[in-house]
């Protein structure tokens, strides 16, 4: 009986000391931020640190990084339509196309950014910073206006990211982060198909017509699909492997994991392909990837450097497209051997 006693003791003082921890630290900050992914697992993929357990994050650091989650887990109330800041934006949140306020594995989560930025990307053919980045979703995914990059919400939003990326090493990518690549179908991916694994297993969420469902407040509790409050052919969600390989790791919302998918591989496939088949805003891109043979596989707008349609580059059969590519690079190593060996 005393050690029965004396256990008891002992988890009621754990209780104690955890309760009290969360009401140190929850007076200012978001609850559904600061207590997630306390469960530590880096043996096989990146997992968001904890606000809650950083006690080294003190003071107007502390601070700026707080406020960055929030702008990231409620963009809407500060820059969507009515925001408290401006109103710049489609009403969509960041933490809709970057789960749980970016922190998700295999969720689209800013795990590998800090390690990875600055970097060269293809797309505007220069170096990019984190806030370029950060920008590029306000004009593409919340097809809106840029940010200052000076401002204290920017300053904000790149602490938080460089915040949750502080334990990868500079230059490595996690497992986990970003979004999963999906096998090719043989063939072409098919709105048709994609329309009914929507209505099976999307539309409560997310509407007959994709509008997404609002709160009483007017704020997205899921975020449209297509239409004009969404996204604009610009966001990487435009392109089918990237909104499928997001689908098949977290969607229906809750109900899937990377481990336990509810999604089959074809399933994911067609669904973007409908999804993306439907109209939505649109953007100039005639600036992007200045360089047209690092376009992506699925990337949909001509032109190209191969024969294949704009139809087959945003639908499919990707395999063919590779295959040409190989070749292609292939034919011209080939060719600078000859050149180099001359």
């Amino acid at each position: 009986m005393k050690t029965i006693r004396e256990n008891w003791i002992l988890v009621l003082i754990s209780l104690m000391v955890v309760v009290l921890g969360i009401s140190m630290f929850s007076g200012d900050e978001d609850e559904t931020l600061v207590g997630q992914s306390l469960t530590v697992d880096t043996l096989d993929h990146w997992v968001a640190p904890s606000l809650l357990l950083d006690r080294e994050l003190q003071g107007p650091e502390r601070e700026l990084v707080v406020y960055g989650s929030q702008l990231v887990a409620h963009t809407d109330q500060y820059f969507g339509p009515g925001g408290s800041i401006n109103a710049i934006t489609n009403g969509m949140n960041c933490q809709n196309c970057h789960l749980d306020a970016g922190r998700k594995a295999w969720g689209n989560n800013y795990g590998a950014v800090a390690s990875t930025y600055p970097k060269f990307r293809e797309r505007s053919g220069a170096v990019e910073t984190i806030s370029k980045r950060v920008n590029d979703c306000f004009e593409r995914s919340l097809n809106g206006q840029a940010l200052d990059t000076n401002s204290h919400e920017m300053q904000a939003i790149v602490a938080y990211i460089k915040w949750l990326g502080k334990d990868v090493p500079k230059g490595e990518k996690p497992a986990g982060s970003g979004i999963s690549d999906l096998p090719y179908l043989d063939r072409a991916a098919s709105p048709e198909n994609g329309k009914i694994v929507f209505q099976n297993k999307c539309l409560s969420c997310h509407g007959a017509n994709g509008e997404g469902q609002l709160d009483e407040n007017g704020r997205y509790v899921y975020p449209p699909l297509w239409g004009p409050h969404s996204y604009n052919n610009g966001a990487g969600l435009f392109r089918l492997s990237r909104f499928a390989g997001y689908v098949m790791d977290n969607m229906p919302f809750k109900q899937a994991t990377h481990d336990a998918p509810n999604l089959s591989n074809e399933e994911a496939w067609d669904v973007a392909a409908f999804v993306n088949s439907q109209p939505r805003p649109s953007r100039d891109l005639s600036h992007d990837w200045p360089d047209i043979s690092k376009k992506p596989i699925d990337h949909p707008f001509g032109p190209y450097t191969d024969d294949f349609s704009e139809q087959q580059h945003k639908y499919g059969p990707y395999k063919p497209i590779v295959a040409a590519r190989k070749a292609m690079k292939g034919k011209q190593e080939e060719l600078k051997g000859k050149t180099a060996s001359k």
